[in-house]
This record gives structure tokens, sequence and C-alpha cells, in this order.
């Protein structure tokens, strides 16, 4: 202790800091809009969920009347029973409306995550898949639900 009651080595402040290193960045940036900031990170979930959400804002936009109520969500992974064929695992899920519920289609975020290497390999997986399961859900073939589905493949 030094002779102001305050223990060697350790530096003022009623924070905690281990090891004396401090904070490493801003956890949180100022921002314009927000008073608190924004995070200085998105999470790999929030950036998903920002894929997600924009595919499916343009389909919405052109097949509103077709689809009608669809519910459209995103799971982290899908239960597989544990007689499941290990080689493959779904991307995603298209349950059908059934009396008074609205048809779901769920994606799964960490199976398409895991084969995607960059963030173009995401975003074009993201539309495949979202673009199959509409087609399923419509009737119709792929190629007509968006014309970038073509150029996927």
């Amino acid at each position: 202790m030094t002779s102001t009651g305050t223990p060697v080595g350790r530096r003022g402040g009623s924070r905690r800091d281990r090891r004396g290193r401090g904070s490493r960045g801003p956890a949180v940036l100022p921002g314009p809009l927000s008073p608190g900031g924004v995070p200085a990170t998105r999470s790999r979930r929030a950036t998903f969920d920002d894929l997600v959400l924009a595919v499916v804002e343009d389909l919405e936009e052109r097949w509103h009347d077709e689809l009608g109520l669809v519910e459209f969500a995103v799971e982290e992974a899908p239960l597989v029973p544990d007689d499941w064929d290990a080689d493959t695992v779904p991307l995603a899920t298209l349950v059908p409306a059934s009396g008074g519920t609205p048809a779901r289609l769920v994606l799964f975020r960490r199976p398409i995550e895991l084969r995607a290497e960059t963030r173009a390999d995401l975003s074009a997986l993201v539309l495949t898949v979202l673009v199959e399961q509409v087609s399923e859900l419509l009737g119709r073939p792929p190629e007509e639900i968006d014309s970038r589905y073509d150029s996927l493949e």
C-alpha cells in the first residue's frame, strides 16, 4: 500500500481492471442518431438476420398477393431426430398453413453459415434457400420467383 491507502500496482478508479490493461477499445461507438451510441461490432446473428430481412422484403414486395400471410423466421439449427442421415442437414423448413395458422418458413442460421466461405457466398446462399422455399410454397419455378436465382447456379 502507498501512503494514500491505494494498493500498489493498482490504478485509481472504481471499475475492475484485471491485469492492468484497461479497456481494449470502445464497447460502444458514438452515433449521431442514438445518444447512447451503437454497438462497435455487429454479431453474426444480427448480420445474418439483416441478410434474410433484405431478401424477404424483396420477395414480399414482388409476391405479396400470392404469398398472403407467411411467417418468416430464423433459428440457430434444426432439431433432427437421432435416426437422421448424418450426411445432410436441412437449411430451411417450410410448414404449410393449416386451419387458422399461417405458413411458416424457417431458415437455419448455423448450417447456412457453415456452408458459406465469404459474405458474398452467405448472401447468395440465403437468397437461394429463400427463393427455393418460396418457389415450393407458390408452386412456381425458382427462376420466376427471383431473376437472380438463375445466375447463382
